[in-house]
């Protein structure tokens, strides 16, 4: 039989024990239901058995189920550094591309300037201004510029004339005396009557040949340059030659 103290200070120290215990709390609490939802399946841990690991033994591996961010999927952690120098080539090379092609129009020769020019006769008794162009084929100036000049023929030709003479042609001898060729390319600017309005000589922005050449066709009384001299080639080195062709302007 139990002994009962009669000491109330005393009776804390013994406990029934068949007295129900109350369940500790909870560790944690979620901060919101949210949380719970995150969770869609278990921590996996896969441990690794094989003391002796080969190539195909799965590592220590832990599973976790954190949402993955989608900004850096697909894409590569480092660039190729061989596009990258592809890319570059090819800008460079179509840079050189389009700097040649504004410069340069290739085919474009002093050959086929003299096909597609006038006769001088027919330029002088047609009505029209007309640009007369002294040349050889061995200058290297008039060689240059034959593509800007083409490019402006073809946006003037309905209304301007344009003629090429020769000058190792002796058929043009007295044209060379009568416009004071020196040098070459001389660029000769005649009104519809045929008086010259201005002449260039020699290497010069096409712009000036443009201006002159709209000069002409809307029909000025003066063209706005009227006298430039450029880099030329001396006529004096001209190679003299007949041409059994009277009409060839060449």
């Amino acid at each position: 039989m139990a002994r009962v103290v009669s000491s109330p200070f005393a009776l804390h120290r013994f406990r029934p024990y068949f007295q129900a215990s109350q369940p500790p709390p909870p560790l944690f609490k979620p901060s919101s239901p949210s949380l719970n939802k995150l969770r869609k399946f278990p921590t996996l841990i896969a441990c690794q058995t094989d003391p002796n690991p080969t190539e195909t033994s799965t590592p220590l591996e832990k599973v976790i189920d954190e949402p993955a961010s989608d900004s850096t999927s697909g894409l590569p952690e480092f660039p190729n550094k061989n596009v990258n120098q592809q890319v570059a080539l090819v800008s460079v090379l179509a840079a050189l591309g389009l700097f040649l092609s504004s410069r340069l129009d290739f085919g474009v020769s002093l050959k086929d300037l003299s096909a597609a020019a006038l006769p001088y006769e027919e330029a002088l008794s047609n009505g029209k201004p007309t640009v007369v162009e002294f040349y050889a084929d061995w200058c290297e100036v008039c060689r240059e510029l034959a593509p800007d000049v083409y490019k402006v023929e073809q946006q003037f030709k309905d209304r301007v004339n344009f003629v090429m003479l020769n000058v190792d042609n002796t058929k043009w001898e007295q044209e060379l005396d009568e416009f004071g060729v020196e040098g070459i390319p001389h660029f000769a600017f005649l009104d519809k009557k045929g008086n010259e309005e201005g002449n260039v000589v020699g290497r010069f922005p096409r712009k000036y040949f443009l201006e002159n050449v709209d000069a002409l066709a809307r029909g000025e009384a003066s063209v706005p340059h009227a006298r430039v001299v450029g880099q030329y080639s001396s006529a004096e080195a001209r190679k003299v030659h007949q041409v059994a062709d009277p009409r060839s302007h060449g």
